[in-house]
């Protein structure tokens, strides 16, 4: 009798309040879990091998191996690799738009789920020490109300039973949106503005940083040098989507 109440009830639910896709909205039924329709899931362009063995960056040549791409060859990045769940484009780029500007929480939960449970080329997240979010200025984060980065990493922290650390790495300095800006404007514009509150908490330890996008790198890239010189053994980076 329970089950039978549970079942009509559970239909009239679908009835009135139809799943839909969190991206398209399109009515998905009984699909589960329910976050995306099959032709949003189906535009997610899921990065995999070959890439650059540093910065993760995929190559168009399919058939080829990892190697490094010529400006990891130029620069080499202080942070030892980097890895991203997917290209910022198409079912992505939507979703973290409703996540990041449309103060879309729920589709944050559901994304770092998403990066919890990819498999990633030469990333283990179980031999890191500490997840740290790339952290936001306060005026921002006062601003936006939360921090994306830090929704993220919380599903991974969880998922892998690690530590996570969202006030030892501070963003001291306001800067510009990154978002308008070239290459070497980004890189000028990000130099100097994190800072490290609590040395001892970072000293030997192999970190993971996440952050939603990874564009040119030059802000995790800033991120991993102070973290590297206030004394991290290892710095990472795992991103939501590569631009």
């Amino acid at each position: 009798m329970i089950c039978k109440t549970k079942k009509i009830v559970s239909g009239l639910v679908d009835i009135l309040f139809p799943r839909r896709c969190m991206v398209c909205g399109l009515s998905i039924g009984k699909i589960e879990p329910p976050p995306f329709c099959p032709e949003c899931v189906s535009l997610i362009n899921f990065i995999r091998a070959p890439l650059c063995i540093s910065c993760g960056m995929p190559f168009a040549d399919t058939y080829g191996t990892n190697h490094l791409c010529g400006d990891c060859i130029s620069s080499r990045p202080p942070f030892a690799v980097a890895r991203a769940l997917g290209m910022y484009e198409k079912t992505l780029l939507d979703a973290i738009h409703l996540f990041k500007y449309n103060g879309k929480i729920a589709m944050g939960e559901i994304l770092g789920e998403m990066m919890a449970q990819y498999d990633y080329d030469s990333l283990d997240i179980r031999d890191y020490s500490l997840l740290m979010p790339v952290p936001l200025h306060t005026l921002r984060l006062k601003k936006r109300g939360f921090n994306q980065a830090l929704i993220l990493a919380r599903h991974i922290a969880h998922k892998f039973s690690l530590p996570l650390d969202f006030t030892t790495l501070k963003r001291s300095v306001d800067t510009k949106p990154q978002v308008n800006l070239g290459r070497s404007e980004r890189v000028k514009n990000i130099k100097g503005a994190f800072e490290v509150a609590h040395e001892e908490k970072i000293r030997g330890k192999k970190i993971l940083l996440v952050d939603d996008v990874y564009t040119t790198g030059s802000t995790v890239r800033e991120c991993a040098r102070v973290l590297i010189e206030k004394g991290a053994k290892e710095v990472s980076v795992f991103t939501l989507a590569r631009a």
